[in-house]
């Protein structure tokens, strides 16, 4: 019982022993000169703070707990040692509780959980009703994000003559936004009579949903000779929101044959800027899987961020359901969850995702 946690506390004391460093480092002159370096330096602290804390907190109750075993070895009054007695117990349980935390703060983390998200929604399999169900999952999405205080800001409208979307790109603006949404990739599936049928028979469609989390400039380098960058004119169905400049900015990055563009503000500048950060982020994810050959292989194992090609929700308008296969979750509140009530997904997956990595941390 005398070694209780402090094998874990050893793990912590280098992060805490960083984290010490970074304070003087953020500091200096020199540093705070190099914008660049600094943001780094302060990223890299700010994943350190809660690990420096917990390290703190359990080191203060082991501590105490040695201090009360010591005390009630040498305490000969016997209601005195009930007391120290029952106190042994309450700080053991608080370590125990103490260090499955710092278990979980331990494991590796997605650098990218604060950032805004960049959602892209595409129609798949079923045609116009497809891109009706996009123009849902939109709204639902807009819904969540107003539930968080979070802002949206649409890059890249593809609309349909009757009010579908073929495809939408939009930024998801507020901290943590990433964390969440991120579990939202996948094929999303609606199971509906469309308007147009007749005979009232069922159809399934599909609708894709990918996340991006919005990355700065320090984290992806773009070499001018590596883009094509081109203009157009906007458009948009029947006519609406048709520019008459050439606003629209499409930008393609030669090494990777990744293009992105953006058409919805009137002004070519501020196309441009969102273009960029559109092909930032998706740069990083390229890069990323570049780097790491088990990368798609661990996006698989992990909840919710799995390959896009995979059914992550069925939405049953029949019924009232919707299903997440993921973590076997069912609301029969469909109008609720079609209004952005998506929390409870959203944090079964993040239970599961976290149970699955504490146990292969555990089996190592």
């Amino acid at each position: 019982m005398e070694e209780l946690g402090k094998d874990i506390l050893a793990k912590t004391q280098k992060a805490r022993d960083r984290f010490e460093e970074l304070n003087v480092l953020v500091s200096k002159p020199e540093i705070i000169a190099d914008n660049k370096e600094w943001k780094k330096l302060v990223k890299e602290r700010s994943s350190l703070e809660e690990v420096a804390s917990a390290h703190d907190e359990l080191e203060k109750l082991i501590k105490d707990f040695e201090d009360c075993q010591k005390v009630y070895a040498e305490e000969k009054d016997a209601e005195l040692r009930d007391m120290f007695y029952e106190e042994i117990g309450t700080l053991k349980k608080q370590i125990e509780e103490k260090v499955e935390e710092v278990k979980f703060l331990l494991l590796p983390k997605d650098e990218n959980d604060d950032n805004n998200a960049i959602i892209e929604i595409r129609s798949a399999a079923g045609g116009e009703e497809s891109a009706l169900f996009c123009s849902v999952l939109t709204r639902m999405y807009q819904y969540y994000a107003e539930k968080n205080r979070w802002k949206v800001e649409i890059l890249d409208l593809n609309e349909t003559e009757i009010g579908g979307i073929k495809e939408i790109t939009f930024m998801v603006k507020g901290k943590g936004a990433y964390s969440k949404l991120k579990y939202e990739s996948g094929v999303h599936r609606v199971q509906r009579v469309p308007e147009t049928e007749s005979q009232g028979r069922i159809h399934t469609s599909t609708s894709t949903v990918a996340v991006l989390p919005e990355v700065e400039d320090v984290d992806v380098e773009i070499e001018d000779k590596d883009l094509r960058i081109d203009t157009y004119r906007a458009s948009g169905a029947g006519g609406q929101h048709v520019n008459k400049t050439e606003s629209a900015i499409r930008i393609t990055h030669i090494p990777t044959g990744i293009v992105v563009a953006c058409q919805d503000e009137r002004s070519q500048l501020k196309n441009k800027e969102r273009a960029f950060s559109i092909l930032r982020s998706k740069l990083y994810e390229f890069y990323k899987e570049q780097q790491d050959s088990e990368y798609k292989e661990q996006r698989r194992s992990q909840v919710g961020t799995g390959d896009r090609s995979e059914r992550v929700r069925t939405y049953n308008y029949p019924q009232g359901r919707v299903t997440d296969h993921r973590v076997n979750v069912t609301s029969y509140n469909i109008d609720g969850v079609l209004n952005g009530d998506i929390e409870q997904f959203i944090e079964a997956l993040i239970v599961k995702d976290r149970a699955e990595r504490l146990g292969a941390y555990d089996a190592e």
